[in-house]
């Protein structure tokens, strides 16, 4: 679109301008309210080692590459008048808007507000953290499927330095034409420990809402529902594990458990979700699985702050040295509710089986300054599918090697 061309150059311009020294842009004092301009630039590059399913699309040689400017964000943020917080912001390249809303801090109190307009959901520690201090470049597949992410809502949150419980109802994502469907969420978090270097968060979410995508059958009267996850790469072209299309789909409901601990340079992650699709007519419900355990090491020495329920990223101790990270995760998906008869001359399938995913994923990052930061990952996948064609479970086990180059005032 036009509009997104024109939006990123003023990125690009915004860039090149900004201070090296300062994570944001301050611009004036407007009717009571100190205004100040963010910005995120992302760049990402995939080579890929498929190995059944071509991963990116193009030819079928077994190895290929894919890259893209993946995110071009503009943020405009407000404090006050009092105790009201306000921010607008839009993503040029992908043409929808983020965070824009209003926040009042009850009491001046930071940890007890409301908030009205498009927000992240009450749910997912991962999915709630800021973008680009993400310890991998892809988030987990748990994350990427059944986090609910920002949405047109309401939410209510009390809490303190140490716990917080927060809920929203919230309708459709802004923008027309993507996530919808009227719902809640609710999400508690408690930290018994929390001093410098030291800190043991836990954390339990719910969100329940309307399954609305688009309808299979006549007039599209009849909500259907799809869950299927990409191998950990961004920007594949390929889904390997698949539900295909949940006919009379009703009401998707997700719990989520979530804790991470810190020591020092050293930060230990992990969440579990289990998500069910109720459905209507003669079809069961449907219930899919899945988690991550991940671990972070600063080799530079820095260790992290905690802030709403989330770990923050520090600055670098020494800016000209950066932060250097490496980084684990273990991430497993399972989207098979139902059974395969393979005693007659034909399968029967029974329910669903959209397939298991497993997938190691080796990471660095390198924070230099307080703007820049780079980031490699080799992920190895592991699937296993029922393919009706073949009539048999296929396994593919791609790798893919991911770069991404990042610039955020």
């Amino acid at each position: 679109m036009k509009l997104s061309r024109r939006i990123l150059s003023v990125a690009l311009l915004a860039a090149i301008a900004a201070p090296a020294a300062h994570a944001e842009v301050p611009i004036d004092v407007i009717a009571g309210s100190e205004i100040t301009f963010e910005g995120l630039l992302q760049a990402d590059a995939n080579w890929f080692n498929s190995d059944v399913a071509n991963l990116n699309g193009d030819a079928q040689d077994g190895r290929d590459f894919d890259g893209e400017l993946r995110r071009a964000e503009l943020v405009l943020k407000g404090k006050g008048p009092g105790n009201l917080e306000w921010v607008i912001g839009y993503d040029a390249k992908a043409d929808k808007w983020l965070d824009t809303n209003l926040k009042y801090k009850l009491g001046g109190n930071a940890n007890h507000y409301l908030q009205f307009g498009q927000f992240k959901q009450p749910n997912s520690l991962e999915e709630l953290s800021s973008t680009k201090n993400n310890d991998f470049i892809s988030k987990a597949t748990i994350t990427n499927t059944w986090a609910v992410a920002r949405r047109v809502g309401a939410a209510y949150s009390v809490g303190d330095a140490n716990w917080s419980i927060t809920g929203a109802y919230f309708d459709d994502e802004l923008k027309r034409g993507l996530a919808a469907g009227a719902g809640y969420g609710v999400r508690g978090t408690w930290a018994p420990i929390n001093a410098t270097g030291s800190i043991l968060h836990l954390g339990l979410s719910y969100v329940n809402y309307d399954a609305e995508l688009p309808a299979v059958g006549a007039n599209n009267l009849v909500d259907t529902q799809r869950w299927r996850a990409r191998p950990q790469a961004d920007l594949s072209g390929t889904r390997l594990i698949d539900t295909g299309n949940l006919a009379l789909a009703d009401k998707v409901a997700t719990t989520g458990v979530e804790a991470f601990w810190v020591h020092g340079p050293l930060k230990l992650q992990g969440e579990y979700m289990r998500s069910t699709t109720s459905r209507g007519g003669a079809f069961s419900d449907f219930t899919g699985t899945g988690a991550y355990v991940s671990a972070v090491w600063n080799v530079t020495g820095e260790t992290w702050g905690y802030k709403a329920g989330v770990p923050t990223t520090p600055l670098p101790n020494e800016p000209g040295r950066g932060m250097l990270q490496l980084a684990l995760r273990y991430d497993t998906m399972d989207l098979n509710d139902g059974s395969l008869n393979t005693s007659g001359a034909t399968p029967v399938v029974t329910g669903v089986l959209g397939g298991e995913m497993d997938a190691w994923t080796l990471g660095a990052n390198w924070y230099l300054r307080s703007n820049f930061k780079l980031a490699a990952n080799y992920v190895k996948v592991s699937t296993s599918k029922y393919n009706s064609t073949a009539k048999a479970i296929v396994n593919d086990d791609p790798s893919i090697v991911e770069f991404r180059a990042q610039f955020f005032w």
